[in-house]
């Protein structure tokens, strides 16, 4: 017999990507980090046109249900006039997916919130030395570094987007594996739901890993 948790067989995919982000939340709300109506959540459910799914505006993460999520496209408008809202930083995750992210996180943990505020002056985290640095896409060993850049928070959403989008461009952009918003959270992403879940949890972890080692050393 299948599990108890097991989906019904006649869900529709994006029943059932629906389902995987509710847990998503119910996860990262017991972590710490998607507090509240804080972060938002998204994955690509179609390629062309760019179509995503993506977590309504305003919703408690811990606690989201079915009829809370919204469908946009490529400008991240909704598809329907009487949907819900989506975030407004729902540009973000548009202009990600256009550079290939099949599902974007976005969240609000203390540790990413306290160091994107003190690394801004530096404009980016440098984490080296690892084991952990090898659940991030495309690294293999420990002896390596990982940049993580720091943007200053804005409500222009729009211009952030222009960046975003001009730095995925570049040949060797450092935009790999996420990004910080100073004083406000962590952006990051993967081909699938499941590989951007990974990185939350590698980075977020390396992110606590810094805020002890400064506090116990007051080194980094």
């Amino acid at each position: 017999m299948p599990p108890e948790d097991a989906p019904p067989l006649d869900m529709t995919a994006n029943e059932l990507l629906t389902r995987e982000f509710i847990e998503c939340g119910r996860d990262f709300h017991r972590r710490g980090w998607s507090l509240g109506t804080s972060s938002n959540y998204s994955v690509v459910i179609k390629r062309e046109p760019l179509t995503l799914l993506m977590t309504g505006s305003g919703f408690d993460k811990g606690r989201l249900e079915p009829e809370q999520f919204v469908v946009v496209d490529e400008n991240a408008r909704p598809l329907r006039a009487d949907s819900l809202k989506p975030s407004a930083e729902a540009l973000l995750h548009a202009v990600l997916a256009k550079h290939g992210a099949g599902a974007v996180l976005h969240t609000h943990s203390v540790a990413a919130t306290v160091l994107s505020e003190h690394f801004l002056k530096d404009g980016g985290l440098r984490i080296a030395g690892y084991e952990m640095l090898k659940g991030l896409e495309g690294i293999a060993t420990h002896e390596c570094e990982a940049w993580i850049e720091i943007f200053a928070n804005t409500q222009d959403i729009a211009a952030l987007a222009a960046v975003i989008d001009a730095r995925m461009q570049e040949p060797a952009s450092v935009l790999r594996h996420g990004f910080l918003m100073a004083g406000h959270g962590l952006y990051t992403w993967g081909e699938d739901l499941a590989a951007a879940r990974r990185q939350i949890e590698v980075l977020e972890f390396l992110f606590e890993v810094v805020t002890q080692k400064r506090l116990l050393f007051g080194t980094f």
